[in-house]
């Protein structure tokens, strides 16, 4: 799997704030980690899903 847009954007942002000096607060930083636990989620949640149709095909190939 690539990269998800939003862990790019987390990073340009990361590095202009360190070259303008900012400094972000810790409420900011949970929710940047809980987008990107809810992604990783999602797309765990997604390829499990297909993991099994792939696995359980053969079953519905009838239908």
């Amino acid at each position: 799997m690539g990269q998800c847009s939003s862990t790019t954007k987390m990073r340009r942002k990361r590095r202009r704030e360190e070259e303008e000096g900012y400094r972000e607060s810790s409420a900011e930083k949970s929710r940047g980690c809980l987008a990107m636990v809810n992604e990783r989620r999602s797309r765990f949640y997604i390829a499990r899903r297909c993991i099994l149709m792939l696995l359980c095909w053969h079953k519905y190939a009838n239908s």
